[in-house]
């Protein structure tokens, strides 16, 4: 069971924007193989960035995106012609529901994204928090959402931090997900009703359990992303990697 290793930099938000090649190199030293990462900000070209991550050996695995963006040809042209250039595959959204008429109606324009998103070989994924997890109806969000998009079009990014914060076992509900969640983002809780971020394997999370349900399902990507850490990003980064490499499942 061996997964690549990808860095949400988003955890790394602040550093970046003290020095965004920098931070990059960073990562790579710690020994992550690939970012989920977007354009870069004013002052770094996209032609300067492909550089330094081709000298790095640090891949572009794909990234985030906002509806607006992902829904307006220019914007989503745009995005895309950047992916294409790192040999990225996959863009992700979160979204907000307050209703099922609400997600059946966000579905209709999830599948028309990924569906646009397809023609230049790129997989939409949908990424969670906890709220996906509320019912309506006796269903939850997440459910009512995978039920009502095209799994080839609208594939799921489960977040397994996120999924037990929402009330379910995310190795059972990884089971549940065979060909539909490729990658999944994966950080830790602490334990107490808090139940704030922790690196991966600090925590009260089963991974034992999750890795194993992600590889009887066929996910190609671990993502590690943490919102929130109680020490230095990067101490926090080289935690989960370097936890994730004793488990066995880093591919090198």
């Amino acid at each position: 069971m061996k997964f690549p290793i990808a860095l949400q930099p988003y955890t790394i938000r602040e550093e970046l924007k003290q020095d965004f090649l920098g931070s990059f190199t960073k990562v790579a030293e710690i020994g992550y193989q690939a970012v989920e990462a977007g354009p870069p900000p004013a002052g770094v070209t996209i032609d300067e960035m492909k550089a330094h991550f081709d000298e790095l050996g640090l891949q572009v695995m794909g990234c985030h995106a906002g509806l607006d963006q992902l829904t307006d040809e220019n914007e989503r042209k745009a995005l895309v012609d950047f992916l294409e250039l790192f040999g990225a595959r996959y863009v992700a959204l979160s979204y907000r529901f307050e209703s099922r008429e609400a997600v059946l109606e966000a579905a209709k324009r999830f599948n028309a994204v990924g569906g646009a998103l397809r023609e230049r070989g790129i997989q939409f994924l949908y990424h969670n928090h906890d709220w996906e997890f509320n019912e309506f109806d006796g269903e939850s969000a997440l459910d009512i959402l995978l039920q009502a998009t095209d799994p080839e079009l609208v594939k799921l990014e489960l977040d397994v931090y996120w999924a037990q914060k929402g009330g379910v076992d995310p190795a059972a509900y990884i089971r549940k997900l065979k060909g539909r969640c490729p990658v999944l983002h994966v950080k830790d809780m602490e334990p107490g009703d808090e139940r704030f971020f922790a690196e991966v394997g600090e925590g009260v999370l089963d991974f034992a359990a999750i890795l194993a349900a992600a590889e009887d399902i066929g996910t190609e990507w671990l993502v590690v992303e943490q919102d929130a850490c109680r020490r230095s990003p990067f101490e926090s980064i080289a935690i989960s990697y370097n936890n994730l490499s004793r488990m066995g499942v880093a591919a090198q």
